[in-house]
């Protein structure tokens, strides 16, 4: 059984809650806020998101090219989403993406649970590699959000 790893992150931004939501809404925002080193790409979506919506994507992590597909497993307009992974390179990736109306603004938490495979080589990627990056790749989205909806 894989072991599981929680990353969790809040950021407050001066938006009401809907324009924080819309902004979510919008599949090419994600590439937006994804690192340059990634190479990030959406490969098909749907046009507009919402429960069972699949979302495609290929990217490179430290140059090995990868295919990610998420589908978005729950849909609650303006409060938050949930998406998951179908095939990639986890063995799970739960994205819970709650927001709440907060002084005037928005906060925005994530809470991503995941997992590797490989068991014991999976957990030592995890120490040497995958942890710095998903932390990393989380800090670039919080600079990103702050840069596009202020905070």
């Amino acid at each position: 059984m894989p072991r599981n790893y929680k990353l969790v992150r809040e950021q407050w931004v001066p938006q009401p809650i809907a324009a924080a939501f819309a902004f979510f809404s919008r599949p090419e925002n994600l590439q937006a806020i994804t690192p340059p080193w990634l190479d990030f790409r959406i490969t098909s979506v749907d046009p507009e998101l919402r429960a069972g919506s699949l979302i495609r994507y290929r990217l490179r992590w430290h140059g090995v090219p990868m295919r990610w597909t998420t589908e978005i497993a729950a849909w609650d307009p303006p409060c938050g989403f949930v998406d998951t992974q179908l095939s990639g390179p986890y063995a799970l990736w739960h994205h819970q993406h709650e927001l709440t109306a907060q002084n005037g603004g928005t906060l925005i938490r994530d809470e991503v649970t995941y997992a590797l495979p490989f068991g014991p080589l999976g957990q030592l990627a995890h120490r040497l590699w995958v942890r710095r990056d998903v932390e990393a790749i989380f800090d670039f989205r919080q600079r990103r959000m702050r840069e596009i909806l202020g905070g």
